[in-house]
């Protein structure tokens, strides 16, 4: 729990981290910078999503609605925290020359879309209303 308030401290004074061991090769700081933008595109589509089928699927059942809606929308705030968590454990893995850190998130994240594809799939075949 301490090196995870460590690490959210971090994510706000980026600068403690170019304390740490060497400057790693620009180009690996760029590439750890354009994957955290990738995984926020998928926060935001994930969001983007919550938000679409709350909107416009006024003809689903008020709860299976809000429970897809509300599914996405986790997923994609814990999307959005896992970047900036894991672009700060990789740059200072670079720093101090470690292998990078593997995550189970990936695995979580695309278990949790794929539930909520399955449901939305039996909700659209079942012709649920609301």
């Amino acid at each position: 729990m301490i090196g995870f308030v460590q690490n959210v401290r971090l994510w706000f004074a980026p600068e403690e981290v170019r304390q740490e061991g060497t400057t790693p090769d620009y180009r690996f700081s760029l590439a750890n910078e354009r994957t955290f933008l990738a995984w926020l595109r998928t926060a935001l589509a994930l969001i983007g999503g919550g938000f679409a089928v709350d909107q416009f699927l006024p003809h689903l059942g008020r709860s299976w609605r809000i429970g897809l809606a509300l599914a996405l929308l986790g997923a994609g705030v814990l999307c959005s925290l896992r970047a900036v968590n894991h672009w700060m454990r990789c740059e200072r893995a670079m720093r101090r020359g470690e292998d990078l850190p593997v995550s189970r998130f990936p695995a979580l994240l695309s278990v949790v879309i794929a539930v909520v594809a399955v449901a939305m799939v039996v909700v659209v075949v079942a012709g649920w209303e609301g």
